[in-house]
């Protein structure tokens, strides 16, 4: 709360005005429907216990990481940009997609469209990151997760250079005294970029989080190696990152603080993280996840946490959440007061859903067809574009939509 705030009583209808806003619910008009779009009415559910969605600080990581510090070269965003051996976007992947038209596409190289080993998932920009949408250094980025049961990777596109570098993302930890790293084995079905933060869902426990001022280069690391693909961390006196230059340790994590999640959605008690978003459009920016649960099961919710106490230590209570509009929701976004989700189908194309919300309940929500296996979703305000990722093999692509409440 800010110092107006505290220090001025309202009428029951402005109080209540402020409290819209920080909720992001919106005050004004619905979205515009699309032509080739079916409206219906969301069904009620009851409000879920925000209680349920505490998160507590996990394990400090301080100790490995300070260990490493001085066994390998740290490497910044902006040289991790600029380096050599970057690989090209390349053209033509969004009709095999199925991208709508009007959209922006990138189009990874051919093996890493073909790669039915790596799926990618979650989608972030510099413009979640940053006020002014530009990193230091002038740099910006989209990045994508991917996963490959077992592993996960960071990709960091530049659309300005038509490149991008994919960097493995592991656990520091250490062996006796000397530090070394694991693979991380989850889906990151989603991830946000805020400051220097990077967080990454956990579906089972919650939220990893990561620091762009902590990536290691082991190509020009005395100690690190580019080799053995095969191996990683610290083998003999060298460390060794599965083939790839750079290695992103994880810094911190957070919990939830009651209960566990369970292996299905259950409708209450802690959220399966299956995708995240950041909204800087709220007078407190907020991080938003949401759960992909099945059809006629419970139904997933959505929930919203003030990204200024992720910067603490203590636990942060979630100021919102609401039942979801849909079932199989693989991603989420909401900028002053829309709401758009994407909504995975199987082998059949995906389909946007988009909406506003009340206090109460969801407004009509708008469904549009778009590409197949649409993921996380991210709003780049500069642009007036949402992003996303087409999951599939040999049907993959990143690409960005025109949304004008996007901004």
């Amino acid at each position: 709360m800010n110092a107006f705030d505290e220090e001025h009583s309202f009428t029951g209808a402005r109080r209540r005005k402020i409290a819209l806003l920080a909720a992001g619910v919106p005050l004004a008009a619905p979205v515009a429907a699309v032509p080739d779009a079916v409206h219906a009415a969301p069904a009620r559910a009851a409000a879920p216990d925000l209680r349920d969605f505490d998160l507590r600080r996990g394990s400090d990581r301080t100790a490995p990481i300070r260990a490493l510090d001085k066994r390998l070269r740290r490497s910044g965003v902006d040289a991790l940009l600029n380096s050599s051996g970057q690989k090209g976007l390349r053209r033509g992947c969004g009709k095999a997609a199925g991208v709508p038209a009007h959209s922006l596409v990138y189009c990874f190289n051919r093996t890493d469209s073909t790669t039915r080993k790596w799926v990618p998932q979650g989608v972030t920009t510099v413009s979640d990151a940053v006020d002014g949408e530009r990193w230091a250094g002038g740099g910006r980025p989209i990045l994508v997760s991917w996963h490959d049961s077992g592993r996960i990777r960071l990709t960091f596109v530049e659309p300005g250079k038509r490149t991008y570098r994919h960097v493995l993302l592991v656990y520091p930890t250490m062996r006796g005294k000397r530090p070394t790293y694991t693979d991380i084995g989850i889906h990151a079905g989603g991830i946000a970029w805020y400051g220097n933060k990077l967080y990454v869902a956990d579906t089972r426990h919650g939220v990893r989080e990561f620091d762009m001022r902590q990536i290691y280069d082991l190509g020009k690391s005395k100690a690190g190696s580019m080799g053995r693909s095969g191996r990683v961390g610290l083998h003999g006196k060298k460390y060794y990152g599965h083939g790839y230059r750079y290695v992103m340790p994880q810094t911190g994590s957070w919990h939830f603080a009651h209960g566990k999640v369970g292996s299905r959605c259950r409708g209450s008690g802690p959220l399966r993280m299956s995708w995240l978003a950041v909204d800087r459009t709220t007078w407190r920016h907020v991080l938003i996840a949401g759960e992909w649960c099945r059809p006629k099961g419970a139904q997933g919710r959505v929930v919203t946490w003030p990204l200024r106490a992720l910067s603490g230590t203590r636990t942060v209570h979630a100021n919102w959440a609401a039942p979801l509009p849909g079932d199989r929701i693989q991603g989420g976004v909401r900028t002053n007061g829309n709401w758009w989700f994407t909504q995975g189908r199987g082998k059949k194309r995906g389909r946007l859903l988009m909406t506003r919300r009340d206090w109460w309940d969801w407004d009509r929500v708008t469904y549009r067809t778009i590409s197949h296996g649409p993921e996380d979703l991210s709003c780049y305000r500069g642009q007036h574009r949402i992003w996303t990722v087409a999951e599939y093999a040999r049907k993959r692509a990143l690409w960005g939509f025109p949304a004008d409440p996007c901004r």
